[in-house]
C-alpha cells in the first residue's frame, strides 16, 4: 500500500478500536491483510445532502480515499447497475460500515475450522476478512449479481485470496458446499430462508441483518438445533438492504390509494411521531407486530390545512390508513382517514399500547424461532409469541 493508504487504514484501526472497544488480535490482522480500499471500485456513490453524487478515483483521489477508510457505508452500485435516468438514483448494492462489519465477525464467533457461508458477497471485502480468519478452503461466498461476484474475485485473486466465490441466488443457501457451521448474511431478509437452516450443522449459527417493511434495523443471530429448529434474539444497530428477492416496489399514489377510494374519518390522541419517528425500540416493535404494514412520510402535501401527512398500507395494497398533522405546535389530535378491511392506524395503535403496557422492551428482548412451516417472534420467552404473516 503507499503511504496515503496506510496511514488512512490505521486511522480506521483506530476508529474500529474505539467504536468496538478494543478487536481481537486475529481481527486486527484481518483488517492488516485484507484492506478495503482495495475492493472498492474507481466509481463509487456519496450521500450529500440527500443526493447520491458519483466519486471518481482518477478524478479525486483523495475524496475517494477518505470514503474507503471512513466508518460508513459506501454505495457501489446504483440502479442495479442500470444507468440512471431523470436523476431518479437509488442504492442497489454498497460496502457496509467497517464497524458493523467487524461487529458481525465478532458475533457470528467463527472458530478454527468452521465453513461458513457469506450470503451477499457485495464487494468481496468481508469474503476476504473471513478467508484471513479461517482460510480459503473454509470459506463460500454467492451473490445474485454475477458482475458482482466477479469484480469480488478478481479483487481477492489480487492479495492472494481464494474463498469459493459464485453467482447465485443466496435466498436457496448454496447446497454444492453445505453443510455450513455458520451462516453469515450482508443483506437483511424479512423472512429468513429455511434453506439456511437446513444447510447449517446442528449447534452452528445464521446471523443476518433484519428488516420489515415498518422499519430496517437489527441483526438476528439464530442458534440451529438438530431438530430443524433455529431460534434466536435480534442485537440493535445495523440497515442493510433487502434481499433482492423480497423486495416490494410500492408506492402511495401509484399503486395504493385511489380517487374511488372514500375512507373513514376519525381523530387520534397518539402522537404519528411516537410510532414512526427517533425511537428504534418502539419502530421495531410496530414493525414486528404488524410485519405487512409499511409506512411513508409525506411532508407538505398539497393539502388544505395539512402540515405533514403518515401514510399507512400494506404489502397486498389493500388497506391504507392516513394520520394528519395540521402544524399546531405541541398538538394533542390529529385527523385519521382509514380505507380497507383493515383499520391500521388502529393496528398501529394497538401495537404501541402493547408495546408501552410491556415497559417498552428494547430490541434484544425480541427474538425469532424458525421452523419448516414458517417463523413466530417473541418476546422474551420463545415459548410464547406470534407468527409472522
Amino acid at each position: 500500500m503507499s503511504n496515503e493508504e496506510q496511514t488512512a487504514a490505521r486511522g480506521l484501526l483506530r476508529l474500529l478500536t474505539e467504536e468496538l472497544q478494543g478487536l481481537s488480535p486475529e481481527l486486527e490482522a484481518a483488517l492488516h491483510r485484507v484492506p478495503r480500499h482495495v475492493f472498492l471500485p474507481r466509481k463509487v456513490w456519496l450521500d450529500e445532502e440527500g443526493d447520491w453524487v458519483p466519486c471518481d478515483r482518477d478524478a479525486e483521489p483523495a475524496r475517494w480515499l477518505a470514503a474507503a477508510y471512513a466508518d460508513a457505508p459506501v454505495v457501489t452500485q446504483v440502479n442495479d447497475g442500470r444507468e440512471p435516468r431523470d436523476g431518479d438514483v437509488w442504492p442497489s448494492s454498497s460496502a457496509s460500515a467497517p464497524s458493523i462489519v467487524f461487529r458481525m465477525l465478532r458475533m457470528l464467533t467463527p472458530r478454527p475450522g468452521d465453513r461458513v457461508l457469506e450470503i451477499g458477497t457485495g464487494t468481496g471485502w468481508n469474503a476476504g476478512l473471513l478467508a484471513a480468519l479461517l482460510g480459503d478452503e473454509n470459506v463460500t461466498s454467492v451473490d445474485v449479481e454475477p458482475a458482482l461476484t466477479g469484480a469480488a474475485a478478481r479483487s481477492l485473486k489480487a492479495l492472494g485470496l481464494h474463498p469459493a466465490v459464485a453467482a447465485a441466488d443466496g435466498a436457496g443457501g448454496f447446497p454444492p458446499s453445505a453443510p455450513y457451521d455458520r451462516i453469515i448474511a450482508t443483506c437483511s431478509v424479512r423472512r429468513l430462508p429455511y434453506a439456511w437452516v437446513e444447510q447449517t450443522r446442528p449447534g452452528g449459527i445464521v446471523l443476518t441483518p433484519w428488516e420489515t417493511p415498518w422499519f430496517c434495523y437489527g441483526l438476528l443471530r439464530l442458534h440451529v438445533g438438530g431438530d430443524g429448529i433455529a431460534s434466536g434474539r435480534f442485537a440493535p444497530y445495523s440497515a442493510f438492504m433487502l434481499m433482492r428477492g423480497q423486495r416490494t416496489d410500492l408506492r402511495i399514489y401509484r399503486d395504493v390509494v385511489r380517487d374511488e377510494h372514500i375512507p373513514e374519518e376519525s381523530a387520534t390522541g397518539l402522537d404519528p411521531w411516537l410510532v414512526a419517528g427517533a425511537d428504534a425500540d418502539a419502530r421495531f416493535a410496530v414493525g414486528l407486530r404488524l410485519p405487512d404494514v409499511w409506512h411513508a412520510w409525506h411532508h407538505r402535501p398539497d393539502v388544505p390545512g395539512v402540515a405533514t401527512r403518515l401514510w399507512l398500507a400494506t404489502t397486498d395494497a389493500t388497506s391504507w390508513a392516513a394520520v394528519d398533522w395540521d402544524g399546531t405546535p405541541d398538538a394533542h389530535e390529529y385527523t385519521v382517514w382509514q380505507y380497507g378491511d383493515r383499520r391500521l392506524w388502529d393496528e398501529v395503535e394497538a401495537a404501541y399500547e402493547w408495546w408501552v403496557g410491556q415497559e417498552r422492551p428494547t430490541v434484544d428482548r425480541f427474538g425469532l424461532t424458525v421452523t419448516p412451516d414458517g417463523g413466530r417472534a417473541w418476546l422474551d420467552d420463545p415459548s410464547a409469541g406470534w407468527p409472522l404473516r
